[in-house]
Formats: structure tokens, C-alpha cells, sequence
């Protein structure tokens, strides 16, 4: 009879060992790292809420993200952004790649609105955040029309060769919601310009030219 062969014993990891799952951890872990540069976000932002939209095994859910910011330039103005974000385990590694679908809303937040006219006249990016492991970024524009005293805010998603036209706009006006403080544009004693329920300093001497 010949003998039978002998199994070899199980043995439990020791200290020192590495199981496949913790080598297959290591390995996202570092992949995880190459890539965190672009996941981050930048910006002091609220996180407001969030609403699930697919249901995922493992990470995060699929989800619509709600954020709200002040405008750092405009006293008195604040945006709200909603987002698509993608969970599951890409996310985990911060490889997934958010859908280009977003939209803004910008209010008065305040009695009055004060902003420097001639620091604001050029476009300014207000919001910026890491939406993909492939330089893709969200961003949140603002303008500004020294003609009509009002901001336009624009949110898109771009990559470093192509972006998409998708895109969500809010406008923001002197003489919108808010206690006026003029109905029309007049300039005060300090030099300012009271324009509806803005209080605006270093105004444009010609804001009728680009």
C-alpha cells in the first residue's frame, strides 16, 4: 500500500508575514497616494447635505454632494454647488471620475453687499475641487458687470486636453433681494458708491469699457 500523502498544516500569519490581502491593501494604499494630488480639493467650503442616488457594496455610495462658501471678495455673497460624486471602491482609491453634472446658486447673505469694484472687474476662480484621477477639475468662475453692479457665477468641469460644456450659471445683482441702500447709483461722502443694496469702494471710473 503506498503511503498516503500528508497535507501540510495551516498556519496563521505571524508577526513579520503578509497575507494577500494586506499585500493587495499595500498596493492600493500606494496607488491611493500617486493620485491624491488630484483629489483634493481646495477652498474653505460647509458641507450642507447629500442625497444617495445608486447603492454601491463596498465604499461610498453614488451620490449628489450640496456645498455652500462665501465668496471671499464679496462681502455678502454666498454660492451653494451640488455635485455628482461617484463612490464605491474606486473612490476608496481615488480613482473614480465624477460626471460632469453640477449646479450653483449664488445668494445675498447679508443687508448689504462690499466689494473693492476695481479688484473684481477680471474673473476670478472662486471654487476649484479634484473631481478625477485624470487632471479632471471642477471649477466655479466669477464675473463681474460693472455696467448692470451684478456677478455672474459659472461652475464647469475641464480636463488638461478636453473638458465638457456642461455648465450652471447664477447671477447676483446691487439691486436684487436686500435692504437698498440707494435706488440708484450715487457716491457717499468717503468716496464709495452706493449702488441698490451694494456699498462699493474704489469704483471703475468707466465701467461702460472693457
Amino acid at each position: 500500500m503506498r503511503p498516503s500523502k500528508q497535507s501540510k498544516p495551516c498556519r496563521l500569519p505571524e508577526n513579520g508575514d503578509s497575507t494577500d490581502k494586506e499585500i493587495l491593501m499595500n498596493r492600493l494604499l500606494l496607488l491611493s497616494a500617486a493620485v491624491l494630488p488630484t483629489a483634493c480639493g481646495s477652498g474653505e467650503t460647509d458641507k450642507i447635505g447629500r442625497a444617495s442616488t445608486v447603492f454601491n457594496m463596498l465604499g461610498k455610495n453614488d451620490r449628489i454632494e450640496v456645498e455652500g462658501f462665501d465668496d471671499p471678495d464679496v462681502q455678502g455673497v454666498a454660492c451653494y454647488i451640488s455635485y455628482a460624486k461617484k463612490g464605491g471602491l474606486k473612490e476608496m482609491v481615488n480613482l473614480e471620475e465624477d460626471a460632469s453634472d453640477a449646479s450653483v446658486s449664488c445668494v445675498q447673505t447679508a443687508s448689504s453687499i462690499s466689494f473693492d469694484e476695481t479688484a473684481v472687474r477680471k474673473p476670478k476662480e472662486v471654487f476649484k475641487r479634484g473631481t478625477g484621477f485624470a487632471f479632471k477639475s471642477r471649477q466655479i468662475v466669477r464675473y463681474y458687470d460693472p455696467k448692470r453692479k451684478a456677478f455672474a457665477y459659472l461652475v464647469y468641469s475641464d480636463k488638461i486636453v478636453q473638458g465638457s460644456p456642461k455648465n450652471s450659471l447664477s447671477a447676483v445683482s446691487c439691486f436684487g433681494s436686500g435692504i437698498p441702500q440707494t435706488d440708484g447709483v450715487q457716491a457717499d461722502t468717503s468716496g464709495k458708491l452706493l449702488a441698490g443694496a451694494c456699498i462699493i469702494s474704489n469704483p471703475i471710473k468707466n465701467p461702460d469699457k472693457r
